[in-house]
């Protein structure tokens, strides 16, 4: 509920939500999550997130209006359906589905696993845990990125810092490629581009371009320069997301507000460069998440710098670094939650729906879960 103070700010939004939203859902979590997996076309996994208690891991199945074709109208309701779900000992800090498997895989902060997880396929409502793949502790609070692909057989990308990035085996754990490079740099993401590439980005900013069919230099073919002062992170756009099958983009996302698109072909030099709005100054870089839209041309959302999601349409961006105006900014999760001594939650992360082209689910560290289908009012003018 919105603070006292903040009623009339609320109540606004609420009248505003009519023209923004053309569905906007509002839910509540037992315990906030900082990751949200589609296992589906109609359920997503949620995890808990804080240290030194037990936390839940869910696979949640949407409720009818937010998956049916036709528009539903405004529903702030509370019904999202418990599929399949576990305890968990460890914290969730990273929570990734094997494509066209019934297998999850989770890592924390602290931990020397990845954890590997099945949701039951018969009339079990468990997610059991199977044997974890043992990985190296790169520090008290890192913890491994994870991204999953499935060709042949299941296999997992992960590392916490340069020197530990490696693709394993889920059901035999064996190592089929270690990055070898001598940087222990912190890994902020680590995203397939297909089977035999994958990018990883690091805190610092550097970006590696990885074939691992490569043997010279450990695989690594492109390898961008080291930025200074912020912290980053980044999002390659897949060639679903409206990249042409000679051109992929990268969004990098700094600490503080700085996006820059990068051409996959010439790590060296950004194409563009914008300063988004930002609140505040972001005080780490935990919760920074940035994303290309599967089905908007050129589209991109942020999160993570302060109780916000902003979207933004890059076509017009150039070398400039000039403040740019977002396309939408959810404020939900910012109004809503809302404290009565006037903090604001931070919102955890975001994630687009896979076919629904402006609908985003987003979190927050109040334990809200939000799912909202913007309007372009370019279009709606």
């Amino acid at each position: 509920m919105a603070a006292a103070g903040s009623e009339d700010e609320y109540e606004e939004w609420l009248v505003e939500s009519i023209r923004l939203y053309k569905d906007l859902h509002a839910f509540e979590l037992h315990d906030p999550t900082r990751v949200i997996e589609w296992t589906g076309e109609k359920t997503v996994c949620v995890a808990g997130y804080e240290i030194g208690k037990r936390i839940e891991i869910l696979e949640l199945q949407l409720p009818q209006k937010l998956y049916a074709k036709e528009n539903q109208g405004l529903c702030p309701e509370r019904d999202f359906k418990v599929q399949h779900g576990c305890l968990s000992d460890q914290p969730v800090w990273s929570l990734k589905h094997v494509p066209n498997t019934s297998l999850l895989l989770t890592s924390g902060p602290a931990s020397r696993a990845l954890h590997v997880w099945q949701v039951s396929a018969d009339d079990s409502d468990v997610i059991k845990p199977m044997c974890p793949i043992h990985t190296e502790n790169g520090g008290e609070n890192l913890w491994h990125r994870i991204d999953t692909i499935c060709t042949r057989i299941p296999c997992v990308l992960h590392g916490s810092k340069v020197n530990n990035v490696r693709v394993t085996e889920v059901e035999s754990h064996k190592h089929l490629y270690v990055l070898g490079l001598n940087s222990s740099c912190t890994i902020s993401n680590l995203q397939y581009l297909d089977c035999n590439m994958f990018l990883a980005s690091c805190v610092n900013g550097q970006m590696y371009l990885v074939d691992i069919r490569e043997e010279q230099r450990g695989g690594t073919n492109l390898e961008a320069p080291l930025r200074h002062g912020d912290e980053w992170c980044a999002c390659l756009q897949s060639r679903e997301q409206g990249a042409s099958a000679s051109r992929h983009m990268i969004a990098s996302l700094s600490s503080s507000g700085r996006v820059e698109l990068t051409d996959l072909r010439n790590l060296s030099v950004p194409l563009k460069v914008a300063r988004c709005r930002v609140s505040k100054a972001h005080s780490g870089r935990d919760f920074m998440c940035i994303t290309w839209a599967p089905f908007l041309e050129d589209c991109l959302a942020i999160s993570g710098l302060d109780g916000t999601v902003q979207v933004y349409d890059t076509q017009s961006w150039d070398m400039s670094g000039a403040e740019v105006q977002p396309l939408f900014v959810h404020k939900g999760h910012a109004i809503e939650g809302r404290s009565e001594d006037g903090n604001i939650p931070e919102v955890t992360t975001h994630v687009w729906h896979p076919w629904k082209p402006r609908t985003i689910l987003s979190s927050a560290t109040d334990g809200s879960l939000h799912v909202w289908d913007w309007v372009d009012c370019r279009s709606a003018c």
